[in-house]
């Protein structure tokens, strides 16, 4: 295949459900010309609650079904497969892959004033460490405070931004900070920059907050670059949706979410995973 030819491809994206369309605005806003394939795996959603072998055998299974969609990069937009499935992938397809635990470290080391951090994320996530590791890796003097909150991703995918339980289960999970000294607050899962409204209103003003969707559309366009994959032509892209559930619920939600018209959202059947991974 030419470099040309390559050029051409999209950019794939996979998320666990709806969080994932943080991303993929920034990088619609960073990479305008870019095509994106997205599939979200709602029918097995939450990651978070999930074993490291199911969320890696999830995550090659969506990598399979997105590089038969003949792309060029893969961005795993979700922190617990990037947590777990990400080195994985890296081995197993020759195309660039891309997770959002680095780009999301980087924007928190970035911001922090005194080296106190906190992030939020899903029980996955938080378990493994990874984002500690990361920041450490690039501050070694952090302090990393780390708070899972496994009902953030419910609420969003039901559309619970503005309901009072909402506020009292935001309030509940990030009590714990309130006795903290962090200038920096992580949000180490793409689904909650939906929540972000939310959880600045119980937090200090003074604290800056972050996520990975700006950093990584940046890694992804610098990756391009440096693999002369970007796209040359200034005509405006097509995207394509997919879902493994409910794909009427997605593009509602969607469709508030991006601001913009979700024409079409492909339901996978229910066995088209069947026997897809090595």
């Amino acid at each position: 295949m030419s470099i040309n030819s390559k050029q051409n491809q999209a950019i794939g994206i996979f998320d666990s459900g709806i969080g994932g369309l943080t991303v993929m605005q920034e990088l619609m806003k960073r990479l305008p010309h870019e095509p994106l394939i997205y599939f979200g795996d709602t029918a097995r959603l939450p990651y978070g609650e999930k074993s490291p072998e199911a969320i890696i055998r999830y995550s090659i299974e969506n990598a399979i079904f997105l590089m038969e969609q003949n792309i060029k990069l893969l961005v795993i937009a979700c922190n617990t497969a990037s947590a777990f499935a990400l080195e994985k992938l890296q081995k197993i397809f020759s195309i660039p892959i891309l997770g959002v635990i680095e780009p999301g470290a980087e924007n928190a080391v970035q911001s922090t004033r005194n080296q106190h951090i906190a992030v939020l994320g899903t029980k996955g996530t938080i378990k493994s460490g990874v984002y500690q590791r990361e920041i450490e890796k690039k501050m070694p003097k952090a302090r990393v405070v780390s708070i899972a909150c496994p009902l953030f991703v419910p609420l969003v995918e039901e559309r619970f931004f503005h309901h009072p339980a909402a506020r009292l289960i935001v309030k509940e999970y990030l009590a714990p900070l309130h006795e903290q000294k962090v200038d920096t607050v992580l949000l180490g899962c793409t689904h909650y920059p939906l929540l972000k409204q939310l959880i600045m209103e119980e937090l200090p003003s003074s604290l800056v907050i972050v996520d990975s969707a700006s950093t990584c559309a940046e890694k992804v366009a610098d990756i391009l670059k440096l693999h002369h994959l970007a796209n040359a032509t200034d005509q405006k892209p097509y995207h394509r949706y997919f879902v493994s559930d409910d794909p009427k619920k997605f593009q509602s939600l969607g469709t508030d979410f991006l601001g913009s018209p979700i024409d079409h959202v492909e339901h996978l059947s229910s066995g088209f995973f069947s026997g897809k991974h090595p």
